[in-house]
């Protein structure tokens, strides 16, 4: 039995880890929110670990409201990272696989084709960089991880693009969505799934970085444009270029990413985003 400590237990994809455990008996789960365990608090992620002690943590703790960083550089800085590193210290102490979450927005979009992991980074927003440095922290740090890069990501649970598009769809005829800032949406039932299915495995091939994110590519229009269609929604879907929805964060206008690494080392298909987005939305309606 592995004793698994998952940190940022609030978010979505911890949520989706939480829904899973009952399907995954033979580890014992424990999961520390934001409110018990602030990450920026090396005193506080000690005590996490050792009223655990884990032989995985996974890291889904992160301050991701991307425009909001490029005011509060301080608040996003301390959870992403000098909370990577707090986490990073005590799984290296503990001797415990470190499994960090981190993102498409370590890169500047100017690549014309998908982003494999060895690419450079080139971080373009304040909530990019601190994600950047996370990475950075984690692999100086001397502990065994595995750092998860992912995209667009959203859920049953909590708040994301999906709901909102839906909320806006019942209440407005019509909407304007970035048409050229392209990737790849992430259900994040699929990520969790494949990180508790692989835990051992995790293990085999440590201290490696891998891209996650549900095969096909959209832009934010392609991806409001199906959440209609499957919420049978008559709200009419207007494409704009991102000039005309200026935002205080620069975001990458392309941040698809190359999984061949993470389907090669775990043999794994990973399903289409229409497919994942349409499960989804099932379980919204229930």
């Amino acid at each position: 039995m592995a004793n698994i400590l998952i940190i940022g237990s609030s978010g979505q994809l911890a949520s989706e880890l939480k829904k899973l455990q009952g399907d995954f008996l033979s580890h014992q789960f424990y999961f520390a929110s934001q409110a018990d365990t602030d990450v920026s608090d090396p005193i506080a992620v000690q005590i996490a670990f050792q009223n655990t002690m884990p032989n995985f943590v996974i890291n889904c703790a992160a301050y991701t409201a991307v425009d909001k960083a490029e005011t509060e550089q301080k608040r996003a800085t301390e959870i992403n990272e000098f909370g990577a590193q707090n986490i990073a210290k005590q799984a290296l102490k503990m001797k415990c696989h470190l499994i960090h979450i981190s993102t498409d927005f370590v890169f500047d979009g100017n690549n014309s084709k998908p982003y494999k992991e060895e690419d450079s980074t080139h971080p373009i927003s304040i909530y990019g960089k601190s994600k950047w440095k996370g990475e950075e922290a984690i692999k100086v740090s001397g502990c065994d991880y595995t750092i998860i890069r992912t995209s667009w990501l959203y859920s049953s649970f909590g708040h994301n693009f999906v709901k909102t598009m839906i909320k806006l769809g019942n209440e407005r005829e019509s909407i304007n969505v970035v048409v050229d800032q392209i990737g790849s949406p992430t259900y994040c039932g699929d990520l969790a799934f494949f990180i508790l299915s692989h835990l051992e495995q995790l293990t085999s091939h440590k201290n490696n970085i891998y891209h996650y994110s549900n095969e096909g590519v959209a832009s934010w229009y392609d991806f409001a444009y199906e959440i209609m269609k499957l919420n049978h929604l008559t709200c009419q879907v207007h494409p704009i270029p991102a000039e005309s929805y200026p935002t205080p964060a620069l975001r990458p206008s392309y941040s698809v990413m190359d999984k061949s690494k993470i389907k090669s080392h775990y043999n794994i298909s990973i399903p289409h985003w229409k497919e994942s987005l349409a499960k989804c939305i099932q379980l919204l309606h229930r």
